[in-house]
């Protein structure tokens, strides 16, 4: 039996203007899982919160200028925490993108480099020529400090631990603490924490502290254990009420929570530089290990103990 030739299958015609078309809608169906789902304002939302701290943040010169002290601090203290809540946001819907960053690092030099720089001006040093020199290098010192943040953060290279750490203070951190003499003079009055002398020297210690290569410990670095949580719940509870009757104290206590911290930060930081692989263990954990190699150093014999045979007494 002979087949019959299949009948040839003419394709349609097509001008060169519609195949040109095809091809970009093809290209168009293929790449549209690369595009940012737009849906929802999930872009939208975490730069708006920064547009808002900037807005913050230059409005406390403002109320500055109106002789408004406590809205002045209160904007910059609102400027940090939208600037630690748009970046979570931001990581938390997805929504991280090249332009939120880079918009991020300007919010941060206006808002913790400009406005506290201008705020301290206009309450303490005004007419002081002096005062003016040590707000722009207060300003420069910040500026320095965002862009070897921005650098670090393209370091690949870098060992994992390292993200826990920030080197220097983190700006909002600096742009409160050079908030503290506005703080004690709106707490205490006029007083030698008010002088020329005293505020400059303030100014130019937070900005030493922002520029160095001080390690000081991140928020992500922090885990709640379970069994903390009510303490915890108390700490906001009595946090909360100081804000509402003596915002002041509040500050003072946690500027020097904070200025505290710093020494375990750098022994932390010491501690796991020399033992990187031991980092991922848990914080009791790495506790236990330090108690542990502490204790063996102590009972362990000196060298003229050991050539002599000597041992020490044994505690009752």
């Amino acid at each position: 039996m002979i087949d019959s030739p299949r009948p040839r299958v003419r394709t349609p015609y097509r001008s060169p203007r519609e195949s040109r078309r095809r091809r970009l809608r093809a290209s168009v169906s293929q790449n549209r899982s690369r595009v940012p789902d737009l849906s929802g304002g999930r872009l939208l939302l975490p730069s708006a919160l920064t547009v808002l701290a900037i807005c913050a943040g230059l409005s406390a010169a403002k109320f500055a200028l109106d002789d408004r002290i406590d809205l002045a601090v209160g904007m910059i203290a609102a400027a940090a925490l939208l600037d630690g809540v748009d970046g979570r946001i931001a990581r938390l819907l997805g929504a991280t993108t090249r332009i939120g960053a880079e918009l991020d690092s300007l919010a941060d030099a206006i808002n913790f480099g400009v406005a506290p720089a201008l705020t301290i001006y206009l309450v303490l040093l005004r007419g002081e020529d002096s005062g003016w020199v040590l707000a722009l290098i207060y300003t420069c010192a910040i500026v320095l400090r965002l862009a070897r943040f921005n650098t670090l953060l393209d370091d690949t290279s870098a060992p994992k631990f390292t993200k826990d750490f920030f080197v220097g203070v983190p700006a909002p951190a600096a742009a409160l603490i050079a908030l503290l003499p506005i703080a004690a003079e709106q707490q205490f009055g006029y007083g030698w924490w008010t002088s020329a002398a005293a505020v400059g020297s303030w100014m130019m210690l937070t900005a030493a502290l922002a520029v160095s290569r001080i390690p000081t410990a991140s928020l992500k670095s922090f885990a709640i254990p379970p069994r903390a949580l009510v303490g915890l719940l108390i700490l906001v509870a009595v946090g909360a009420a100081l804000l509402v009757t003596f915002p002041y104290i509040l500050m003072f206590v946690a500027i020097l929570g904070y200025l505290l911290h710093i020494p375990f930060a750098w022994r932390s930081r010491r501690w796991v530089e020399k033992r990187p692989e031991e980092w991922d263990t848990p914080p009791r954990e790495r506790r236990l290990e330090r108690r542990a190699r502490r204790q063996v150093t102590r009972t362990r014999p000196r060298k003229s103990e050991a050539r002599l045979g000597l041992r020490r007494p044994e505690r009752r």
